[in-house]
């Protein structure tokens, strides 16, 4: 990860406003045995993008995982791993992206999705904004996972991987 600076990393000392805050995200991409992803139309924005939401402080990661797969889809999910970070840098939002498996429950639509809907990989450019697709994209390739970069709509650095 080679952003400037020694060892690859900026040395932030030309920054002298007071801390940033950020919130942090989780998402699943959640994959079916027939290798149909999870894809949820939120009722916020019209979006279509993995399930997922912000962390409530007394939670763990993987528990928040579940509750917001499970509270926007019905859908009950085992955590498989880790397979991104991706950071907001216009809003402050780090995401962290992990891939899944359903173990139950029963698609429903919520306050927070207004559809459901099992992709193809090969669907997932075409409905996602490229923010999410790359989420979602990630997660169905094997190696280490990914950190990137957006501004809420598209990438701002090239792909780079967790060692």
């Amino acid at each position: 990860m080679n952003s400037g600076g020694r060892n690859g990393c900026g040395d932030g000392a030309a920054d002298s406003s007071p801390a940033a805050l950020h919130s942090v995200s989780v998402a699943g991409v959640v994959v079916r045995e027939d290798g149909r992803v999870l894809a949820i139309r939120r009722a916020d924005n019209g979006t279509w993008e993995p399930p997922g939401g912000v962390l409530e402080l007394a939670e763990t990661v993987e528990d928040g995982l579940c509750r917001e797969i499970r509270e926007e889809t019905g859908i009950e999910v085992g955590v498989d791993q880790l397979t991104g970070v991706y950071k907001n840098m216009v809003r402050g939002v780090v995401a962290l992206v992990f891939r899944c498996h359903p173990t139950g429950g029963a698609e429903r639509l919520s306050s927070e999705s207004t559809a459901i809907a099992w992709l193809a990989p090969d669907e997932v450019a075409d409905r996602m904004a490229e923010v999410y697709a790359v989420r979602v994209l990630d997660a169905l390739h094997p190696g280490p996972a990914r950190v990137r970069s957006h501004d809420g709509r598209h990438l701002t650095a090239a792909p780079e991987r967790l060692a």
